[in-house]
């Protein structure tokens, strides 16, 4: 099967997109064995996306929507005792069958881009090792290793940290 990014679209979450996005995010963690606690796996917010976001200050969430159905996301989170100016890249997740395609890559541009406009300097994620295609991503749009995590963000089945300047 070919895919191509020309339709898929990009936009900010909606509640009516909360159930389909949870489920790509728990699908995904179970898909690379990363359904443990301590991860977004067991989060209540897993469910309820589009409030979280709403109701808070300098974050926002992409989904990514092919012909009515959503197939991934991103977000930008102003995650507790985060360094000034620096925020979090959170909760990217593709469904399998747009992995590869620069789906990933595009998100996190429109994330970062945002982020870059409304003051952030830094971005910062936390990842794991199961999921080392993105990790290979994150690499190549320039993000850094750090030593250890920076904030709170609670998940500390994470132990992948990278930081990357707006």
């Amino acid at each position: 099967m070919h895919h191509s990014l020309e339709n898929i679209q990009i936009r900010s979450i909606e509640p009516r997109d909360n159930s389909a996005m949870a489920k790509i995010i728990r699908n995904a963690l179970e898909e690379f064995g990363a359904n443990k606690p301590g991860t977004v796996y067991f989060d209540d917010t897993t469910d309820a996306l589009s409030e979280l976001f709403e109701s808070t200050p300098l974050s926002h969430y992409w989904v990514a929507e092919k012909e009515g159905e959503i197939v991934g996301g991103a977000g930008i989170f102003p995650t507790p005792n985060l360094p000034n100016g620096t925020c979090e890249l959170v909760k990217m997740y593709l469904k399998p069958s747009v992995r590869n395609i620069g789906l990933g890559r595009n998100m996190m541009q429109v994330a970062m881009d945002w982020a870059k406009s409304v003051g952030y300097t830094h971005a910062y994620l936390e990842t794991m090792p199961e999921l080392k295609k993105a990790v290979a991503v994150y690499e190549a749009l320039g993000y850094t290793y750090l030593n250890g995590p920076l904030g709170d963000s609670g998940h500390h089945g994470c132990d992948i940290w990278m930081l990357k300047e707006l």
